[in-house]
C-alpha cells in the first residue's frame, strides 16, 4: 500500500501538477475553471429547479472571482511594462500597435478590476452607482483587450503562414541547408499553434465582456461553459510552457 501510495504521489505527472500550481497564473486558470464550471453548474441546477443545491455553486463561483482578483494584485504593472518593451522593440508594426493596445486595455481593465475589488471586500466604500460605472469600464477595458488580442493573432498568423510558405520553397541544395529549413518549419508551426490556441480563447472569452455590457444577451451556462474551455486551454498552454523547461 505504501509503495502504490509513493508511486503516486512521486510520479513525473505529480510534479508536473505541482509545478503549474507552483507558478500563479497555473494556480488562476485551475480556480477560473473551476469558477466557471461552478457558474455553468449553478445554472443548470437552477433551470431544472434545484435551487437549493445551486446556491453552494454560485457561493464557490463568487469566492473564486474573489481570490482570482486578489491574486491578480500587481498584475496591472506588467501590462504596462510589456507594453512599454513592446513600444521599445522593432518588429512588424502591425502587430506590435496591437499587443501595445492589448496590453494597455489589460492595464485599464485590472487597475478598474481592482477597485471593484477592493469595493467587493469593503476596503473601500463606493456608491451604488460608482460601483456599476467602474464595473462598466472595467468591462470595457476587457472587451477591449480581447479585441486587440484578437487583431494580432489575424496579423500574426498571416505573417506565419507567408514565412512558411516561403521556408518550403527554398531550394534544398544540401543536408545543412534542409536541416536549417526543417528547424525553421518546426518553430513557425510551434509558433502558429500558439497563436491558434490564444485565438480560440479570445473568441470563448469575448463573450463575457460583451455580455456584461449588455451587447450581447447569453445565458449563464453557455457563458460558463465558454469560460470553462477558455480556462482549460490556457491551463493546457501553462502546463507545456513550464514543464518544457
Amino acid at each position: 500500500m505504501a509503495n502504490v501510495a509513493s508511486q503516486i504521489i512521486l510520479h513525473p505527472t505529480s510534479s508536473a501538477i505541482l509545478k503549474v500550481l507552483g507558478t500563479t497564473l497555473g494556480r488562476d486558470k485551475v480556480y477560473r475553471a473551476t469558477q466557471y464550471f461552478a457558474r455553468f453548474l449553478a445554472w443548470y441546477l437552477i433551470s431544472r429547479g434545484h435551487k437549493a443545491e445551486a446556491v453552494r455553486w454560485n457561493v464557490l463561483k463568487g469566492h473564486l472571482a474573489i481570490a482570482r482578483k486578489l491574486l491578480r494584485l500587481g498584475k496591472p504593472l506588467e501590462h504596462l511594462q510589456a507594453a512599454l518593451r513592446a513600444a521599445q522593440t522593432t518588429g512588424y508594426v502591425k502587430e506590435q500597435l496591437a499587443t501595445i493596445a492589448r496590453q494597455l486595455a489589460y492595464f485599464g481593465y485590472l487597475t478598474y478590476d481592482t477597485v471593484v475589488w477592493a469595493n467587493t471586500i469593503r476596503f473601500i466604500t463606493l456608491k451604488s452607482e460608482t460601483s456599476q460605472k467602474v464595473q462598466k469600464i472595467a468591462n470595457r477595458f476587457w472587451l477591449a483587450g480581447i479585441l486587440f488580442s484578437i487583431t494580432h493573432a489575424v496579423f500574426k498568423a498571416g505573417r506565419l503562414t507567408k514565412e512558411t510558405r516561403k521556408a518550403r520553397r527554398l531550394d534544398e541544395k544540401n543536408v545543412g541547408e534542409e536541416n536549417a529549413r526543417e528547424s525553421r518549419l518546426r518553430g513557425l508551426h510551434a509558433m502558429r499553434a500558439d497563436t491558434r490556441r490564444q485565438f480560440i480563447i479570445d473568441i470563448f472569452d469575448v463573450w463575457l465582456p460583451a455580455s456584461n455590457l449588455g451587447l450581447v444577451n447569453v445565458n449563464d451556462g453557455v457563458l460558463g461553459i465558454f469560460g470553462f474551455i477558455s480556462s482549460v486551454l490556457a491551463l493546457q498552454a501553462q502546463w507545456l510552457t513550464v514543464n518544457s523547461k
